[in-house]
């Protein structure tokens, strides 16, 4: 087995939620996205990103708007609909139940046989 495919799994499986995160704090940038998620050690590419973010709009979980920039083309802002609060909220239970039953497990010392 491969342990960086491995973890590489293991960070792509929580990056729907570090990003609906990141959003719920308010409308958001998608490179401000990418620049947290990179801080985070959740490197990411926009190849990644993008279609996230499309998948969750269609979901109906996110919504974006397009606003000017004085520096440049517009902007999309996203931020997280009445449903992509509520699915956020779920996968916080579940996340912190995760967190819970992974810490009950790894810090269990070993029996002696």
């Amino acid at each position: 087995m491969n342990l960086e495919n491995t973890q590489v799994q293991m960070r792509k499986g929580i990056l729907e939620f570090c990003v609906l995160h990141i959003v719920s704090r308010g409308e958001v940038y998608a490179s401000d996205l990418l620049d947290e998620l990179t801080n985070a050690r959740l490197v990411v590419v926009e190849g990644t990103l993008y279609p996230l973010l499309t998948r969750l709009k269609n979901a109906g979980l996110v919504e974006y708007k397009w606003v000017q920039s004085v520096t440049g083309p517009p902007r999309k802002y996203y931020k997280l609909t009445d449903s992509g609060v509520k699915f956020l909220a779920g996968l916080t239970q579940t996340w912190e139940e995760l967190v819970r039953s992974t810490e009950l497990i790894i810090s269990r010392s070993k029996n002696p046989a």
